[in-house]
């Protein structure tokens, strides 16, 4: 006999986001208890992805974060096809949210990519607001913290998104010649363009578990080499294990990771 399982939500009146289910090994959770997890899977341990503001809101010292550049927009001076419509309807202005914070009372500028904003693929946009984050470094002697999330270049902005890794790159440069820190956090994914520019660029770099980091795919680059990769190829851990990435650190723990790593830097 087939069984039918209704919406038990809805039937007994229960209001919406009660539960929800890892994406992973389909475990139903309380969303109260699953954020307060940090929005990792009690079961099987995945790591569901953020947005830039609850990624922040997990970080940052409450009510400490001050949101700069919120009114750039990215415009589609390429007239590619859908991609005006694409920019309408997304719910946030670009790839990545900027600003002042504070952890555990250290100062920091940071830039959070979002990968719910066109797979946190990297514009004009996203390149001028990291510029912007590191220039307000430079004036109040900030240490800079990015967090990646991203499939790399935005194709609809052509050549003009590959000049936001040479802009980038460029612009830590001159914080590493003041003497400020660079903080890269990388995220699943963090990937193409991204990881070829800033994201690997840190004085210190850290991934979250089971991140792929790479800039292309593990199954691109098969097909190219025709060659079977290594288990774990890419993963975050497999990074920290040659060396690409110093420390792999479990989301509950980044907080006091980075309270670690400001007081070493503000204390030079």
């Amino acid at each position: 006999m087939k069984m039918t399982i209704n919406n038990t939500s809805e039937k007994k009146g229960l209001p919406a986001g009660i539960w929800t289910k890892c994406k992973k090994c389909d475990q139903i959770l309380l969303q109260k208890d699953f954020e307060e997890n940090l929005m990792v899977c009690p079961k099987c341990g995945y790591y569901t992805r953020l947005s830039a503001r609850k990624r922040i809101e997990f970080i940052v010292d409450k009510g400490s974060f001050k949101e700069m550049d919120v009114s750039i927009k990215p415009v589609n001076f390429l007239d590619f096809p859908g991609y005006s419509d694409k920019i309408k309807k997304s719910e946030i202005n670009d790839a990545v949210v900027t600003g002042e914070a504070k952890i555990n009372g250290y100062s920091v500028v940071m830039a959070v990519m979002d990968f719910g904003f066109m797979g946190g693929s990297m514009g004009s946009v996203v390149g001028e607001k990291i510029v912007r984050v590191i220039e307000k470094a430079l004036k109040k002697k900030y240490h800079v913290i990015i967090i990646s999330a991203s499939g790399g270049a935005r194709m609809q902005e052509g050549t003009i998104s590959l000049m936001q890794m040479g802009k980038t790159s460029a612009a830590l440069a001159k914080l590493a010649d003041d003497g400020l820190a660079f903080i890269s956090i990388l995220t699943d994914p963090t990937t193409g363009g991204v990881a070829a520019s800033y994201a690997m660029l840190g004085d210190i770099n850290i991934a979250e578990p089971k991140a792929l980091i790479g800039f292309a795919g593990p199954r691109v680059i098969e097909q190219t080499i025709r060659q079977q990769l290594s288990e774990g190829f890419q993963l975050s851990e497999f990074l920290e294990k040659h060396g690409m990435v110093d420390i792999v650190v479990e989301r509950k723990d980044m907080r006091d990771v980075l309270t670690k790593v400001l007081k070493f830097f503000y204390s030079k």
